[in-house]
């Protein structure tokens, strides 16, 4: 299983990026996946898992996360950036692979977004 993320880059405050992760491979079915952070200096945190409907408090309302089956992809919609949601972000999710039903999880390789004032 790969994870290729793209997306990230340079954004004023208040404007839009739109982050994509798809996943590649064979022989897996995604159990469940994520969008997660970290900031210079600080720990890596969640930002949205659509498994439990969870967003990051500082995110909500400003970021969606979604995907596309068809093209096992999925994305974060990040809207009203702020220089605070400056971060690497990374992509994860969570496989079943078959036929050996074992349960693994993946990350992508990082995306660096960062938001001027």
């Amino acid at each position: 299983v790969q994870l290729q993320a793209s997306g990230g880059g340079l954004a004023q405050a208040g404007g839009s990026l739109r982050l994509s992760c798809e996943v590649s491979g064979g022989g897996f079915k995604i159990r469940g996946m994520g969008w997660y952070r970290q900031a210079p200096g600080k720990q890596r945190e969640m930002v949205a898992d659509p498994g439990s409907g969870y967003y990051l408090d500082s995110v909500k309302g400003r970021f969606t996360i979604s995907r596309d089956d068809d093209k096992n992809t999925f994305y974060l919609q990040m809207n009203s950036l702020k220089p605070e949601d400056t971060a690497v972000y990374y992509c994860k999710v969570d496989v079943r692979e078959y036929p050996i039903l074992h349960d693994e999880t993946y990350w992508g390789q990082g995306t660096l977004v960062t938001v001027s004032s």
